[in-house]
């Protein structure tokens, strides 16, 4: 009686083990460090850029250790938290624009720690912070792009009703003129353009022997514009930080044209906010056939032979990265990396179409990015002053020759490196951005609710498991001694559970772990209670221990499975920190019914089991 066979201690150990193994890396403090890589994919970072990072540090007098790089991304570790910015700043003027600079947190995890995946558990914006991103939507270029298809579609109109008109185009991105030679084509023009948009405003006039009518957009069309240009990149920002794989990330509007990202526990803020703040699409233009055609732009391109170059493109496009379905990652026939694409039904038709026709003809891919630098300046008091300048990039990622009318599935070749095609696919497979959108604020967050605050979380933890660990020591004597290593065990595994399941922890998350604290006693209070009932009824000790685990058993999990369904309920409905207190609450509510009910028992069966015993202390 009251003995447990051999593979049952084996398991046990083995959870032990385990759980002290991936709870261990929690007890590395990350070092403060700035982290660089380059605007685009293909950056190579190496020693002559760490060179120019660490001469600028030295040269500040700005402590560091640890500098690495490993050819796609560098790091510098510094000495002082506090010197994270003034890092940062420096870092920025000496590697220029090309170069993408951002705060982090570098692990310290031992490589032994860090082989076996064990890794520190990831912490909530109100713990150890986290990355901090604002970015300003352009909504004045999706107003802008949506008037020039406004002009297109007006001319295609007109010239599908066979009327002349002398010329329709956009002034200052706001105002469509459109000039005709009679006052009998302007009417007729009139019409088309009431039928066709009804969201523009008209007005009819004369200038200069030519009649005009100017066409603007509503106030409502504009708001309704700008309204769906921030949902579109809401949600692609969203699709992007789940490609990162962030927990419990927060992507939102704030005010009338500005989205707030937060992303605690971020370890790669140089890959975040190049992936995020990546605003990029995709045209897809034939290339010109004419040297004198006016309808044409010119694009630096590398060939085959990795030369630059120039090509022309024709101004029309065929298609955006708007009609972009889905997008993964290959390799061509040569072994180079490729973008395998997919569209929807209307830009599949649209490529047929136009592809049908222009067999032979080459098709341009035209990456585009709008991107920001800054410029450093110093004002009439000597002082350095940082401005961003907004620009935009645009190149040619591929330039193939159309060997069939295409469909809804081809490929992009001519891509640098693997890294390049699967950004370049993971920002197709995100969506498209509506409108371009600039980092306006980047900082890290430290604990939103002070340190003192933090402070008092681990003590209200090591307060709660003190008069725990003390209660269950005086009233229950050696059956809580059990109890109390059982406790301890169960937050060893508790810490280890999260951390290899990537839960984040925020103060509520702490509440949670105080929470579990006092309830993975109770399971225990309830056994040794039944065991002391047993005993004042006459059973002998072994039969009264058996007694006791077995008849509290089924009440034991009824309490803590009604307990772990309201858990769930809580993760399912709420969000943020009662998303973050229910997952705490939730493993704690498993690993403490292992150890309480299983570690207790292999505890009390080694002291007791398999002999005669008198008296037991409880």
């Amino acid at each position: 009686m009251n003995h447990y066979p051999l593979w049952k201690y084996l398991l046990i150990l083995l959870v032990i083990a385990v759980g002290t193994i991936y709870a261990l890396p929690n007890l590395y403090a990350p070092d403060p460090a700035v982290q660089v890589s380059g605007q685009s994919s293909g950056a190579d970072i190496g020693e002559q850029v760490i060179e120019k990072m660490t001469r600028s540090l030295k040269d500040a007098g700005i402590e560091y250790f640890g500098a690495e790089a490993n050819g796609e991304s560098g790091l510098i570790r510094l000495k002082n938290r506090e010197q994270q910015l003034p890092a940062k700043r420096l870092i920025q003027q000496a590697l220029g624009s090309d170069y993408i600079v951002a705060l982090n947190l570098a692990p310290t995890t031992p490589d032994w720690l860090a082989d076996l995946g064990a890794s520190p558990m990831k912490l909530g914006l109100d713990l150890s912070g986290g990355v901090h991103f604002l970015l300003e939507v352009n909504t004045d270029e999706a107003i802008s792009a949506r008037m020039e298809t406004m002009v297109r579609e007006a001319r295609s109109a007109m010239r599908k009703e066979k009327l002349r008109y002398n010329s329709v185009k956009l002034i200052e991105k706001k105002v469509i003129v459109s000039t005709f030679k009679t006052v009998e084509e302007r009417d007729q023009a009139n019409t088309i353009l009431r039928q066709s948009f009804r969201d523009l405003s008209r007005q009819l006039s004369e200038e200069k022997g030519l009649f005009v009518i100017h066409s603007k957009m509503s106030e409502s069309s504009i708001r309704e514009i700008e309204d769906y240009a921030l949902k579109q990149n809401l949600t692609t920002l969203r699709n992007r930080v789940n490609e990162l794989g962030v927990s419990e990330p927060i992507v939102q509007r704030q005010g009338r044209n500005r989205v707030m990202v937060e992303l605690p526990g971020v370890q790669d803020t140089a890959e975040a906010k190049r992936i995020i703040g990546k605003t990029a699409n995709l045209e897809f233009r034939l290339e010109a056939e004419s040297d004198t055609s006016a309808n044409r732009e010119k694009f630096e391109f590398n060939d085959s032979s990795s030369r630059r170059r120039d090509a022309w493109l024709e101004k029309t496009v065929v298609i955006t990265g708007d009609h972009v379905s889905n997008a993964g990652t290959g390799f061509d026939e040569s072994g180079m990396p490729q973008v395998d694409i997919t569209l929807d039904g209307d830009g599949g038709a649209r490529m047929h179409r136009v592809s049908r026709k222009s067999v032979g003809r080459r098709l341009g891919v035209l990456f585009i990015e709008y991107k920001t630098r800054t410029e450093y300046s110093t004002d009439e008091n000597g002082e350095t002053v940082a401005t961003p300048v907004r620009y935009v990039e645009k190149k040619i990622i591929s330039l193939a020759s159309i060997r069939s009318a295409l469909g809804v599935s081809f490929r992009i070749t001519g891509l640098d490196s693997p890294r390049e095609a699967s950004e370049l696919a993971l920002l197709l497979r995100a969506g498209a951005l509506a409108a371009p959108m600039y980092f306006v604020e980047e900082r890290t967050i430290g604990p939103s609710l002070g340190a003192e605050n933090i402070t008092l979380g681990i003590k209200s933890v090591t307060i709660g498991m003190v008069l725990v660990l003390a209660f269950m020591l005086i009233y229950y004597r050696v059956f809580g001694l059990f109890a109390n290593i059982a406790l301890a065990v169960n937050l060893v595994v508790l810490v280890a559970v999260m951390s290899m399941l990537g839960a984040t922890l925020t103060l509520p998350g702490i509440a949670g772990i105080v929470l579990t604290v006092g309830m993975a006693v109770d399971a225990n209070v309830l056994i040794f209670s039944r065991i002391k009932e047993e005993l004042t009824n006459g059973l002998p000790p072994q039969s009264a221990i058996n007694a006791g685990y077995d008849r509290a058993f089924v009440s034991i999990v009824d309490a803590n499975i009604t307990t772990l369904i309201v858990a769930v309920i809580l993760y399912a409905i709420g969000s943020g920190p009662v998303q973050g207190f229910a997952v705490t609450l939730s493993i704690g509510i498993l690993t403490s019914m292992f150890t309480a009910i299983v570690g207790t028992r292999a505890l009390v069966n080694l002291t007791y089991g398999g002999r005669t015993i008198k008296k037991v202390w409880i």
